[in-house]
């Protein structure tokens, strides 16, 4: 170490006075009490959407030992707040669906995805390439096909749920 000191000392002398970063236990503390990184985002999707469920006896691609949560998002046509691109404006509802296997994994994602539709995320409203306003998605990943495809939207990715959980993670829903 080097001029007689021991790893001890430098240690204590480092974090006197609590200049240092807070103990493992005090972090796990905070965050259990949820003072850590507890604030949620919200977002600016229509007021006027609903969010229902329907459980289907069919597995979606890459889960074939269980069941389907379907998750079924609905907006009415309206008229844009200051939250949105164009207040004032009218805007055209969206009615589509999502998809999670029902395991363990797939039903904490729903629940995840529930409080991410409370808080107003996984919706927006944006134009369309022909100009007209439209509810669309936002930024959180949907799975609106329960199989065939490469693309997206579509299942099989073994990487969405994990995924979709960091993406809420990082807004707040945990």
């Amino acid at each position: 170490m080097g001029s007689g000191q021991s790893k001890d000392k430098m240690y204590c002398t480092r974090y006197l006075n609590g200049k240092g970063p807070p103990s493992l236990t005090d972090q796990a503390e905070k965050s259990a009490n949820g003072k850590i990184n507890s604030e949620i985002v919200n977002g600016n999707q229509p007021d006027n959407g609903r969010m229902t469920i329907t459980h289907l006896r069919r597995n979606v691609e890459g889960y074939p030992d269980c069941d389907t949560i379907q998750m079924n998002f609905e907006f009415d046509n309206g008229i844009q707040t200051e939250k949105h691109p164009n207040p004032g404006q009218k805007y055209h509802g969206l009615k589509t669906v999502a998809f999670v296997p029902q395991n363990h994994e797939g039903r904490k994602v729903y629940w995840l995805l529930e409080a991410a539709f409370k808080h107003k995320l996984l919706f927006t409203v944006a134009t369309t390439s022909t100009g007209e306003e439209q509810v669309t998605f936002a930024d959180i990943p949907l799975k609106t096909k329960a199989s065939g495809g490469h693309d997206s939207f579509s299942y099989p990715d073994p990487k969405y749920l994990k995924t979709v959980k960091n993406i809420l993670n990082s807004k707040g829903i945990k």
